[in-house]
Parts: structure tokens; C-alpha cells; sequence
């Protein structure tokens, strides 16, 4: 591939960004191709002038890079993705340190050190210096060495891959130290004493606690990983087990067992479009009953170039979707649909405050008059404040991170499916903290029978 400065490289996305043409026109202007135009402009955008630097075969990076970029791949990220936000031009970078560390554990991306070992410049020499004793010691140590790297390489054929390098030279030692002194294999394992002594006693934690380590894997894979070690502790104890969530939370990080983050949202913001409402519920989150405080707003998802609206309403006493509704485009009709749904599940009794941001459906007259019309006040967020509005924000988050970044999906219609499945799941079986390790609905009808 022809390689580009960084001057020019800076014009075409400074083309790009002017607005003069899509990357297709602006790469048949410099001949380049188009994928390249956009890559550079996505570079840019991230990491400004630097990341349209040419990097040079023999850059130096350093350990703690990396140890980060190897973390990156080990949280479930795609190597393609990695190398995009680390900058990285050579894409045999990122294979070439995760293989590193996957058989030699951290030490494998530390930088070697030039020359030849000092032992062996003039061997000869140093074994004529020693005493007989020094040299039986010297043989019986490599024979300690030889016993170890037999059965290293042994294990390597037959170990799981997410056992680390450390890991590995610990469960040797324990194994050949009946047979050779410690200070030998720690010798010829190039490891520290206080290392080794640490990951035994991983080891034996390891086996003390096998049958709860089988247990919290079967509940993060049943929630398909959307548990982290709060609700995953908070599951152990309604099956009846006494089990303290630091516990929990140690034994998650040795099985690398993490729930996925968040990403960012879609805003409907477009302007003030008509009557801005004030903002009642000045961020007091809290209900004392059901159908008293209501949060809404819009979320976009983007599959192969289509998308999907998906607008629910949210009850702040419990967390639970009381009405949703899904669209292919973002029209007035998918806010109407929802209200329709939730409007429904009101007795004459009920007082709702309904909370939005500024989105261009909350502003409108059609909107404000259904619920002037049912005795709903309306609220909003104040400009530019996600925060007045953070429980629908926070749906959001869950939303996503649970049930759309875990899958890729082939057409909006199986997307579609999947976020009434997880609406459905979040209402009935997810366990939520704040709620003391109930589900909303749960929580709601075990309200409802303490007020009968």
C-alpha cells in the first residue's frame, strides 16, 4: 500500500470536512480510494493531527500500551475496532502482542533485552572458578530445570487458554516440588518466590470455591452476561446462599466474567418547536406509588444502514416500562401509540407527572393537549441536561449494553423482536438492586399487598 504524509493526509480530510463532496467525490479528487478517506477522517476525529501520523515499522511502544490494548481484546472488543482507537497502522500489531501474552503472560510484552546473557559469554571460564559443591548444585539445578520445562511444555498442549503464563508456572512448582528444592524451580521458571506463593494461594482459593464459581457462570451466562457481581450476589442469596458480594466480585475477575458497558445515546433534540414545558420534577426521582411520577423519551438503533425508534414510558416508583412503542421512522404517531398504551393503564384516582426532555414531540400541541386532556402535568428537562431526565437515560444505557451491543443482528425485524423479549425480561426477571433484589413487577405487587 502507497504510503501518504501527514501533510497530505490533513488536506484531504480539511476537503472532506469543508463539505465539498461525500468521500467518494473527495477521494476521486486526490485518487485515493474512499475507504481510505474515510478511515483518515475517522483518525482525525479521534485523535486530531496525531492520528494521521505515519508510524514507522519499528515504533517503540511501551509495556503500559500494551497491557491496554490487550485488555481491550480481552473485554470482548474486535481487534479491528482496537487497533482503530489505539491508532495502530500495522494490523499484525494487536494479534502479534495478544499471542504474546497469552503464552508468556505479561512478560511476554515486555521488550527484550539486546545482546547475549551474560552466562554465556564465556562459559567455560565461569564453570572453572566453581567448587565441586557449586557444580553439583549447578547440576542438580538443571535437572530441576529440565523436569520443568518437560512438563511445561506438556501442559501448554492441554491448558485453557485463559490460564495465564504465571498461572501455569505455578501449578508446575506445586506439582515438582515434592521431587526438587523450590528455590530450583523458581529458578528455572523465572519467578519470584512472594508470585509463586501469591497464585497458590489462588489455586487453592480456586478449588475451595469451584462449585460457587460453577454457579456464578451459570447465572451470568443465563442472563447472557448482562449481570455484574451486585446482581449476580443478590440472585446467590435468593436461591438461599450466604455469600458476601466482595466474594462474588473476586471470583467474577478470575473467570473474566464482566458485564458490558454502556454506550451513548440518540437525542431528538431539534430546536424549540413549540411550547416548552416547565421542568416540575426537578430531578426528585423518588415515587411513593405506582403511576405517580413517569419519565419518557426516544432511542434510536442503527442495523446495516436501517433504523428502529423505540419510545417507552417509565414508572420512577419501580423502574418498569408500563407502554412502548417501536417505529421504523421517527414520526409523531410513535409517541402517540405509547401515550395511547400507558393512558390505559390509569384509574381516575391516579395523578401522574410525565417527565421528557425537549424533543420536538414534547413540544408539540397534539401532545400537550392529550394530556392536559387526561389531567396529566408535563414536565421537562431543562437544555441540554440529560441529567433532569436520568432514569430513562439510564434505561437506555441497560438497554443497549444488555441486549443490543451483544449481538449482531441481520435485520431490524429480528432487532425489533429481540428489544420486546428484553423489555419483557427487564420487567419480570431482571433483579434490580435498589429494589431489593426484586424484579419491577415483583416489586410493584409486593407493594400493592403491603397498602391492601
Amino acid at each position: 500500500m502507497a504510503k501518504y504524509s501527514q501533510e497530505f493526509k490533513h488536506k484531504v480530510v480539511q476537503a472532506y470536512l469543508s463539505g465539498i463532496g461525500g468521500y467518494i467525490t473527495v477521494s476521486q479528487h486526490f485518487s485515493v480510494r474512499h475507504s481510505l478517506v474515510e478511515k483518515w477522517v475517522e483518525k482525525y476525529q479521534k485523535h486530531g493531527l496525531d492520528g494521521l501520523a505515519v508510524q514507522s515499522s519499528k515504533t517503540a511502544f511501551s509495556i503500559e500500551f500494551k497491557i491496554n490494548a490487550v485488555q481491550m481484546i480481552l473485554e470482548g472488543m474486535s481487534f479491528q475496532e482496537a487497533r482503530r482507537q489505539l491508532n495502530l497502522s500495522d494490523p499484525s500489531l494487536l494479534s502479534r502482542w495478544f499471542q504474546q501474552y497469552q503464552e508468556h503472560g505479561i512478560d511476554g510484552l515486555k521488550p527484550k533485552l539486546k545482546g547475549r546473557p551474560k552466562y554465556m559469554l564465556n562459559p567455560s571460564k565461569e564453570n572453572q572458578d566453581k567448587t565441586p559443591n557449586e557444580l553439583l548444585e549447578e547440576l542438580e539445578y538443571l535437572r530441576a530445570e529440565n523436569a520443568y520445562l518437560k512438563k511445561l511444555r506438556a501442559l501448554r498442549l492441554e491448558q485453557e487458554a485463559k490460564e495465564t503464563a504465571e498461572q501455569q508456572k505455578a501449578r508446575l512448582i506445586s506439582g515438582l516440588r515434592h521431587s526438587y528444592k523450590l528455590k530450583y524451580l523458581l529458578r528455572a521458571s523465572n519467578m519470584a518466590r512472594s508470585t509463586y506463593f501469591y497464585h497458590e494461594h489462588r489455586l487453592n482459593f480456586d478449588d475451595k470455591y469451584s462449585d460457587l464459581k460453577q454457579q456464578i457462570k451459570a447465572i451470568y451466562h443465563q442472563h447472557k452476561g448482562r449481570y455484574g457481581y451486585r446482581r449476580i450476589t443478590l440472585a446467590l442469596r435468593n436461591m438461599g446462599m450466604k455469600i458476601n458480594h466482595k466474594c462474588v466480585r473476586r471470583l467474577m475477575q478470575i473467570m473474566s466474567l464482566k458485564s458490558r458497558v454502556r454506550r451513548a445515546k440518540y437525542r431528538s433534540y431539534k430546536g424549540q418547536v413549540g411550547k416548552i414545558a416547565n421542568n416540575v420534577l426537578q430531578r426528585s426521582f423518588h415515587a411513593d406509588r405506582p403511576n405517580q411520577k413517569w419519565a419518557t423519551d426516544v432511542t434510536e438503533f442503527n442495523v446495516g444502514g436501517e433504523k428502529l425508534y423505540l419510545s417507552p414510558i417509565i414508572d420512577l416508583f419501580n423502574g418498569e416500562i408500563i407502554a412502548y412503542q417501536t417505529k421504523r421512522r421517527q414520526q409523531y404517531d410513535l409517541v402517540k401509540d405509547m401515550l395511547d398504551k400507558a393512558l390505559n393503564k390509569l384509574t381516575s384516582k391516579d395523578e401522574v407527572v410525565l417527565h421528557s426532555d425537549q424533543g420536538w414531540q414534547y413540544q408539540m400541541y397534539r401532545y400537550q393537549q392529550q394530556l392536559k386532556q387526561c389531567g396529566i402535568t408535563q414536565s421537562m428537562s431543562r437544555k441540554g441536561n440529560c441529567l433532569d431526565n436520568a432514569v430513562i437515560e439510564s434505561f437506555f444505557g441497560i438497554l443497549k449494553s444488555e441486549c443490543f451491543y451483544r449481538k449482531k443482528f441481520n435485520s431490524v425485524e429480528e432487532l425489533e423482536k429481540t428489544v420486546k423479549e428484553y423489555i419483557h425480561y427487564y420487567n419480570h426477571d431482571r433483579l434490580k438492586v435498589k429494589l431489593k433484589g426484586l424484579s419491577p413487577v415483583e416489586y410493584r405487587i409486593q407493594s400493592l399487598k403491603k397498602c391492601n
